[in-house]
């Protein structure tokens, strides 16, 4: 692959997700770049996503309700979906028992896996709280 030119757009992108805790829709992002770049579309902002995620700079994470979330944190871990508010949590789990579920995936599959994530759904403490 040929040498990627930089871009200042894409590098306040990638920054943005790697400080944030949040798992934002590519119209959250835009709206926090759009203050530094007034001028940028939001077709800049997808373009840009798409890279940092084939890249292996960003994941996308596909939710139920079709909107794909990103997240700057890319080693191995799962997610959790507060069915109520939307919000999308890392949730870690012990790399073994990761580990564990792919090994046993592997058992009744065939083919490689060589990874695996999961979404988990439920109410956050948040939500529970307000109940």
């Amino acid at each position: 692959m040929a040498s990627l030119k930089y871009s200042r757009q894409r590098e306040c992108i990638r920054h943005y997700l790697m400080e944030t805790k949040e798992h934002p829709t590519a119209d959250s992002i835009y709206m926090h770049v759009k203050q530094e770049f007034p001028n940028i579309s939001l077709g800049t902002v997808y373009r840009n996503l798409n890279l940092l995620t084939d890249i292996g700079e960003a994941v996308k994470i596909s939710t139920p309700d079709g909107g794909d979330r990103f997240d700057g944190r890319l080693e191995p871990h799962n997610h959790f979906l507060c069915t109520k508010c939307g919000r999308l949590l890392d949730l870690d789990i012990d790399m073994h028992s990761l580990e564990e579920v792919n090994r046993l995936a592997a058992e009744n599959f065939d083919g490689v896996i060589t990874s695996s994530t999961t979404l988990f759904y439920g109410e956050c403490s948040d939500c529970i709280k307000k109940s």
